[in-house]
């Protein structure tokens, strides 16, 4: 019969004695194969499921400390930009939203982060995208990112990787975010015109507007593996032409089949594939003179 011992007493030892509950951020389950992996060891393999490849979206800080030479960068200060030009609102007002997302990634940020440092030894300026931003979605800010980016290339005589990952134009700015799209063919052109390399990585997902401006026009285009890469969705796609898509259409591997892309890379041989790459385009190779 329940008394004070089993009512009262007997729960207060079980809470002082019992185990702690377990915090939920301590696995991940995998949307690739649905395995379920321990935190700490998918941070360990690069955010890179060890069971199916599957490659999880990493941010921009991730990605600088990735591929700059002991993860030592120079994070690149940005011009300031009109905030909500349109004074937009849909459900939410557009200031609204970037205050969501500064609140996450810090304040003043935007979808693109630049930073400075060497890759393989050499001169490299990185320009990445971070989808936790609003979808990596391109506005004035990333337009203005992108040109900054390749000033200080050509100022440091440095190659600029852009690493996409974006949902395409920002619909909060509507006409103005489809402006940046030929801007940051300008600022592509600008590191060409100095005869320097533009190299461009696409990761998961690169659609939109960025599929269709400067993630497309890079001097060596390396895709990592099973990134969704394309302007419209196939499903917009399928339902448009009223036909099957192929097996794995938009894939890094199935643009790689069709000369789309150069190089599909694991992301843990990504820093020293740049770097030979880099050697390449920079440090080209010299025949020895022909005997006379």
């Amino acid at each position: 019969m329940p008394n004070w011992l089993t009512n009262f007493v007997l729960p207060k030892i079980r809470a002082a004695v019992g185990r702690k509950e377990v915090p939920d951020n301590l696995w991940t389950q995998c949307p690739g194969c649905e395995q379920t992996l321990f935190q700490r060891d998918l941070a360990a393999d690069l955010m890179v499921c060890r069971h199916c490849g599957h490659h999880f979206r990493i941010g921009s800080g991730e990605r600088f400390r990735l591929l700059f030479d002991g993860a030592a960068f120079e994070a690149v200060e940005l011009p300031k930009t009109p905030v909500d030009p349109l004074r937009f609102r849909d459900s939410k007002r557009y200031t609204e939203r970037l205050r969501e997302a500064q609140a996450k990634l810090g304040a003043g940020s935007d979808a693109v982060a630049v930073a400075q440092g060497r890759i393989g030894g050499i001169a490299a300026v990185v320009a990445a995208l971070d989808f936790a931003f609003m979808g990596g979605s391109m506005g004035i800010a990333a337009g203005e990112a992108l040109l900054a980016a390749a000033r200080l290339a050509v100022e440091r005589h440095a190659a600029l990787v852009a690493v996409p990952s974006s949902g395409g134009a920002r619909m909060q700015e509507g006409i103005l975010s489809l402006m940046q799209m030929p801007r940051t063919i300008i600022a592509a052109d600008m590191v060409k015109e100095a005869r320097l390399p533009y190299i461009v990585v696409l990761t998961d997902p690169t659609t939109g507007g960025v599929a269709a401006s400067f993630a497309a026009i890079g001097d060596i285009i390396v895709a990592e593996p099973g990134a969704i890469v394309g302007f419209a969705g196939a499903r917009v796609i399928q339902e448009t032409i009223r036909e099957k898509l192929p097996e794995g259409f938009q894939r890094a591997e199935y643009l790689l089949e069709h000369g789309m892309v150069d190089m599909v890379v694991p992301r843990g041989q990504l820093a020293a594939t740049l770097a030979r790459v880099l050697k390449l385009l920079r440090e080209p190779l010299t025949l020895p003179a022909a005997p006379a």
